[in-house]
């Protein structure tokens, strides 16, 4: 995937690349915890513990394939969670509403919640997680 990213260019285009990478991934990750603890786990902490799962393979993704930052390793994994956090919050209220309480089937909820997060997070992590730090010698 690194061989194909270093072709191009344009951050946005890369960010789309492994954002969709990261979907993908973070919908099959999803989808196997859920079907494979459901019958032992509430679905909070199953949603809980696919996003600390998600957001870790995300900043490293994005950290190292597209913003390529340098340092900051803790911060930025921070301010990841930070952006991801919220995102996550609304995402398992969105699961838990639309699951457990309208019955919605768990793929095509879990899809829907998902499209509103690559939208939040990009503007988040554009903003917040890796913009470039000033130092007062800039």
């Amino acid at each position: 995937m690194k061989k194909l990213l270093d072709r191009v260019t344009n951050k946005q285009i890369r960010y789309l690349v492994v954002g969709g990478w990261n979907t993908g991934c973070g919908y099959l990750i999803s989808l196997g915890l859920y079907y494979g603890l459901a019958h032992r786990l509430h679905i909070i902490v199953i949603g809980v513990i696919a996003n600390i799962i998600c957001i870790t393979m995300s900043f490293l993704t994005y950290k190292t394939l597209v913003f390529q930052t340098r340092g900051n390793w803790v911060s930025e994994y921070l301010r990841c969670h930070m952006v991801y956090g919220g995102n996550a919050v609304l995402s398992i209220i969105g699961l838990w509403l639309l699951v457990g309480q309208l019955n919605v089937p768990f793929w095509l909820a879990q899809g829907g919640v998902m499209i509103a997060g690559v939208i939040i997070s990009y503007l988040g992590h554009s903003l917040f997680t890796f913009r470039k730090q000033t130092t007062r010698e800039d």
